[in-house]
């Protein structure tokens, strides 16, 4: 479903591979492709006029034209150098903030995203001493020694 956060190309390049067997009947991707569309993306798709729209190719555009302010322009890798854990904050809301980022960038950074997020926590921090006395390896470790101290920290 298309819920106006994502990229809207991004959307009709799932789309169109769902429909692979239907591809040839293009009238029939029109009618289809309102069902992909969430209530605000719909709410545009009401308000097209009768016959304004002559192609699937014409609705794909038409699509993406209202909706290309919802591109996601992937975060540069220098916006993980920056983020630190704030003061009171909880491990969870940090990592939490710390991997929607991560997520955002494009490419694979795996060693970075490990030394970036020790970097942000406390000097102090147990999570901190933990990662610099027995370093993780890969993403997967990181992320089950942060749930270890997220549990900790929760109880």
């Amino acid at each position: 479903m298309y819920n106006g956060k994502i990229d809207p190309i991004k959307h009709v390049s799932h789309f169109n591979p769902r429909m692979v067997v239907h591809s040839r009947d293009k009238t029939l991707m029109c009618k289809v492709f309102p069902s992909s569309l969430g209530p605000i993306a719909m709410r545009w798709f009401d308000s097209l006029k009768l016959d304004s729209i002559n192609s699937f190719k014409e609705l794909t555009q038409a699509f993406g034209s209202r909706f290309i302010t919802c591109n996601r322009v992937p975060r540069p890798l220098s916006s993980q150098l920056f983020l630190s854990m704030r003061e009171g904050e909880t491990l969870k809301t940090y990592s939490d903030r710390y991997w929607e980022m991560y997520n955002g960038m494009d490419g694979n950074f795996e060693d970075v995203a490990i030394s970036t997020f020790k970097s942000g926590l406390p000097t102090e921090h147990g999570l901190r001493k933990s990662l610099t006395g027995k370093p993780v390896a890969n993403l997967r470790q990181l992320m089950n020694r942060i749930d270890k101290y997220k549990s900790a920290e929760e109880d």
